[in-house]
């Protein structure tokens, strides 16, 4: 199994967070937790399935992710190669005019997005590429290619900015009033832009500040109290949401 994370160049650093070259040599099913960012897909060598045994949906070679809220499952066929792009909060509007909320809680075919011969070029270099490098290189040119300068909603990115300083504990309406915006506008810009609703994006920011503290020596206890749950039930139930497993089992396993 390899997972490297690749920068990408400067003029790609703002819209992009990074990329990953996943590649397994056995069929392996796995667990993908809800992240604050849409990505990108593109295989270069094998087969992604998605959804639970049995009733599997193949995935195009080159697609989609939305954010999600819930966990998902994913199954490779033997010998996978993967380049995955992962987007900033933001800069999915960059590359492309389609809201990133009509990608909620779904994988689509990049080809849905995109044009269709410029990601099918795409996949002829990634599968004569021979090196890390020229298929990074393959993606970064696509990106590139499909780069739009628009204008920033700087209100938004600083509300993403309050929500990670927060790490995801904090009430919209304080958000609002903060911003100096009604509700309901803020909202529909928010989900435009991010992909999910405020709210939403805040829990998901949370869960992956919960994350990080799980497999810490910390108690459950303080991690429940320093994330603003109700209590340990709630925190479980919660985690369990995103995850399908209790903090205790997850913890067990890391």
């Amino acid at each position: 199994m390899r997972f490297d994370k690749v920068i990408p160049v400067d003029l790609l650093k703002k819209y992009i967070s990074h990329f990953i070259i996943s590649e397994h040599s056995d069929e392996k099913v796995y667990k993908v937790f809800p992240s604050t960012g849409l990505v990108i897909g593109f295989q270069y060598r094998g087969k992604l399935r998605s959804g639970p045994m049995g009733i599997e949906t193949s995935l195009a070679t080159a697609g989609i992710s939305g954010i999600a809220d819930h966990f998902k499952l994913f199954s490779n066929s033997a010998d996978t190669g993967t380049i995955l792009v992962y987007f900033t909060e933001v800069g999915l509007a960059h590359f492309t005019s389609c809201p990133a909320n009509e990608l909620f809680n779904l994988q689509v075919s990049l080809s849905d997005i995109f044009d269709k011969q410029k990601v099918r070029d795409t996949e002829e270099k990634l599968a004569i590429a021979s090196t890390d490098r020229q298929r990074i290189k393959a993606v970064e040119q696509f990106l590139l290619a499909e780069f739009k300068e628009v204008e920033k909603d700087k209100l938004i990115m600083e509300a993403v900015r309050l929500i990670h300083q927060a790490k995801g504990v904090i009430q919209i309406k304080e958000l609002n009033k903060r911003l100096m915006i009604s509700q309901s506008p803020f909202e529909k810009r928010f989900r435009k832009l991010v992909g999910t609703t405020p709210k939403k994006f805040a829990s998901i920011v949370r869960f992956n500040t919960v994350m990080e503290q799980i497999k810490s020596p910390k108690s459950l206890m303080d991690i429940c109290f320093e994330n603003n749950f109700f209590d340990q039930a709630h925190l479980s139930k919660d985690f369990k949401t995103y995850t399908g497993e209790s903090p205790e089992k997850f913890r067990d396993f890391q």
